[in-house]
């Protein structure tokens, strides 16, 4: 069997495991109550109105009867089958009834009640004896602190939350929050889109968002997954998890808490740079999940993503029945990236013919106000088949001549039947409401504005690049032998795990980087010596362990022609040291070959705790960090990764030329990013690593690391 065979069949039989997690035999409700305050009153209801089909027991000390059924006085006495155990009792009782499940074999449980690990110490405590309780049975937790579980196509629903329940349909939805649980379900039904499955996590004691989103993807009604996120447990295996499901059924995440204030700068740019939210960007871009900034754009997402085939380009055409929301599309379309297309023009004839005089037949293609649902069918359709044209957008404010609800009858079997996806802007409110209605129930992807129809086309877009990308990559990146670095990088410049520059240079010039000439010196004679053997001019650098970084405290001088320049440079070094208190350390100077002027960039790696290693690109120089033009990307990348990296920052464009600045040779950057991925693969000890800058030459000519920053050992902790 091959590897990627066994892989799959691994993954079937983790995803079988939680079958009977969302599709129990037999569930106990232990906590079932008759009061209607009670959350066990509202969990026995909504299994009972959901429709839920299998065995269906309650359990109370009190005995009695709830809703005509028997109450069980203990989870002892329920009969078989029982699959699933929901708990709704209070924190310091959960640990026996756990043991009475346990001895029952009952393979899963759903913890309701708070109090645990979220309440402080003590709590934590009792959440951990709850774990290996279930762990010694074998029994696998959601929760506690969570609002359960449903699937609207078994149908079960294990939640406490009021009714109507979601509408049957296609969106899968995880969550970290029981409240954006329930404000989801609300407010997915007034969208007119249903969800599959939901899951809230709470406190996520045993089972992770990383465990259950395959078993979301391998439910077959499930067609988009969407991530409330406030944390993963496990970055790399989050990472490995989601790459496996996004081959198959598109990803869409919120990911909260962005900014993390107070966060300590390690000593490098790098470092400095990256945060904890620019990890979460890179791993969702490495695994394709598409990240979303808020609610209603994940949403209006995965509509799309649900309901529409996806596009073989960035090309859109626009049709409305109006030149300023039209227009508004326009601008929309291309803040997501996307392009107007340019109509053929036979396509351009068929919609003249169809206009009158004073119409738009170009893109955008404006029908006037007086279209009617003939005029929009026949457009549409004569837009739809123009080979320049990727995807339409239709743009429809309430037409004065016809109703919103005619023009949706006209154009819904023309998009059901198009290969290509079409969104509607459907502007207003009560005049378009049936026409939305329509729409909704045909699964045609509507919105109020032609901005959210923009945004949704663009994540429709990057889903389709993603998967070609993949598609065209040939099994990754190739594995090499690594060379052996291991003395270099035990040879540490003080305490702060830095390598003498000397050694960071032959580090990276293992992996194909190249540097120009350099020898380190104690003294005058021997930077001397050096410049001679270099050959004049050359740069001259002081290096010593408190110097970091050494342009910013003027410790770098360029240029220097010949003998007398090169005695006046280290003269006016060691005054500058001597005035920033850099000459209580030993010291050295660093004789450079000076080389030919070019481009500039920053490149380097810092690992981050959850994720690994992090592959920085983008402006270099001393303002690094005041331009911010930077994009990060998870080791270890593909040539395709790389590029893309690139083309994230002015600075990668800028390469391929810019106005008086001819292009630059981009492919030995591109060599340079993934040779320095690969270090940081085969060296987990490399914490940081910057070269800034890249001096990057004419195409053709190559790069060169004017300035190497390597640090080994573990990465800072951040408060």
């Amino acid at each position: 069997m091959s590897s990627s065979a066994s892989q799959q069949m691994t993954r079937r039989q983790e995803t079988r495991a939680f079958e009977r997690l969302f599709s129990p035999r037999g569930v106990a409700v232990i906590g079932a109550s008759r009061n209607p305050s009670k959350l066990g009153y509202a969990v026995a209801r909504n299994l009972l109105v959901s429709g839920y089909r299998g065995a269906l027991y309650f359990v109370n000390p009190a005995g009695g009867r709830l809703f005509e059924r028997r109450v069980y006085r203990s989870v002892d006495e329920v009969p078989d089958p029982v699959d699933l155990a929901i708990l709704l009792i209070p924190a310091a009782a959960v640990p026996q009834v756990l043991e009475a499940a346990g001895r029952r074999g009952i393979p899963y449980a759903i913890i309701g009640a708070g109090g645990f690990r979220e309440t402080g110490p003590e709590g934590a405590a009792l959440e951990e004896r709850c774990l290996a309780i279930a762990r010694r049975y074998g029994m696998r937790l959601v929760g506690p602190n969570c609002i359960g579980i449903l699937d609207t196509h078994v149908p079960i629903d294990t939640t406490f939350l009021p009714q109507p329940g979601p509408a049957a349909g296609e969106v899968g939805f995880l969550s970290h929050s029981g409240a954006i649980c329930e404000a989801v379900i609300d407010w997915s039904r007034g969208q007119g889109f249903g969800l599959s499955r939901l899951v809230s996590l709470g406190n996520q004691a045993d089972l992770t968002e990383t465990d259950l989103i395959q078993a979301l993807a391998a439910d077959p009604h499930t067609r988009v997954i969407v991530l409330y996120l406030e944390g993963v447990r496990d970055g790399r295996l989050f990472l490995e998890r989601a790459r496996q499901v996004t081959a198959e059924k598109p990803v869409l995440a919120i990911k909260v808490g962005r900014s993390r204030e107070g966060q300590r700068a390690v000593a490098s740019h790098t470092g400095a740079l990256a945060g904890e939210d620019r990890a979460y960007e890179a791993a969702f871009r490495k695994a394709g999940v598409l990240r979303a900034r808020h609610s209603e754009q994940v949403f209006d997402w995965a509509r799309a993503l649900a309901w529409c085939p996806l596009p073989a380009g960035r090309r859109v055409a626009v049709v409305t029945n109006a030149g300023g929301p039209g227009a508004i599309a326009v601008d929309a379309l291309v803040d997501e990236g996307l392009q107007l297309s340019p109509l053929q023009p036979a396509t351009i004839e068929r919609l003249q013919k169809i206009l009158p005089p004073a119409a738009s037949a170009a893109n955008p293609v404006d029908m006037l106000a007086t279209a009617g649902p003939d005029t929009f069918a026949a457009c549409l359709s004569a837009v739809l088949q123009d080979e320049h044209v990727d995807a339409v957008m239709v743009v429809l404010p309430p037409p004065p001549m016809a109703t919103a609800a005619d023009i949706a009858h006209s154009i819904i079997p023309i998009i059901q039947e198009s290969s290509k996806p079409v969104v509607v802007a459907l502007m207003g409110q009560d005049l378009v409401q049936t026409a939305a209605e329509l729409f909704r129930k045909a699964r045609v992807a509507d919105y109020r504005f032609p901005e959210r129809a923009a945004s949704a086309l663009g994540a429709l877009v990057r889903r389709a690049e993603m998967l070609r990308q993949r598609r065209a990559e040939d099994g990754g990146v190739q594995a090499e032998e690594p060379p052996d670095l291991s003395g270099l990088l035990a040879e540490r410049a003080g305490e702060d795990g830095f390598l003498s520059p000397m050694a960071a240079s032959a580090a990276v010039a293992a992996y194909h980087v190249s540097t120009p000439a350099e020898r380190l010196a104690k003294d005058e004679e021997g930077a001397l010596q050096a410049a001679r053997m270099i050959g004049f001019p050359v740069a001259l650098k002081w290096i010593s362990p408190g110097a970091s970084h050494k342009s910013d405290l003027g410790l770098v001088l360029l240029d220097l022609q010949d003998e007398e320049g090169l005695f006046e440079g280290i003269r006016r070094l060691r005054e500058r040291a001597k005035q920033g208190g850099m000459d209580r350390w030993p010291a050295a100077f660093l004789v450079q070959q000076m080389v030919p002027e070019g481009q500039e960039v920053i490149v380097g790696v810092v690992r981050d705790p959850q994720f690994g290693p992090l592959v920085m690109f983008g402006s270099g120089g001393v303002e690094v960090e005041g331009l911010g033009d930077v994009a990060f990307a998870l080791a270890p990348l593909s040539r395709a990764e790389a590029e893309e990296l690139m083309d994230r920052t002015w600075a990668g464009r800028r390469l391929r030329g810019y106005r008086s600045l001819p292009p630059a040779d981009r492919e030995a950057v591109i060599e340079v990013l993934l040779g320095l991925s690969r270090m940081a693969v085969d060296y987990p000890e490399i914490a940081e690593l910057e070269i800034n800058p890249l001096r990057v030459f004419p195409a053709g000519q190559g790069a060169l690391a004017l300035d190497v920053r390597m640090r080994v050992g573990a990465l800072e902790a951040t408060d």
